[in-house]
């Protein structure tokens, strides 16, 4: 049984006491610089496994809402563009 200090059984003195073990550097600690590099790929490969791709009809679908919306921004760019350009031909000369 425990509570907030620690053990009933063993108090928390003597948990100070004992030594911990040295962890040793697990799966990393033991491979070299190819190794590692190696793990980090097919851990990059794992985690795109793990991604849920969209399908080609919602793809279209998004790269169509995207290509209009930048259209749509390059057109009210130009338009506020040329209205500066405007105002300042009318202001300076």
């Amino acid at each position: 049984m425990t509570d907030a200090l620690g053990s009933i059984d063993m108090p928390d003195a003597e948990d100070d006491t004992r030594e911990k073990k040295a962890r040793k550097g697990g799966k990393r600690g033991k491979k070299g610089p190819l190794g590692r590099l190696a793990l980090f790929y097919r851990q990059i490969v794992a985690e795109l496994r793990k991604v849920v791709w969209p399908t080609r009809n919602q793809l279209t679908t998004y790269t169509s809402v995207v290509i209009v919306f930048v259209v749509i921004m390059i057109g009210l760019v130009t338009v506020i563009d040329y209205g500066f350009q405007e105002a300042i031909k009318f202001v300076f000369g």
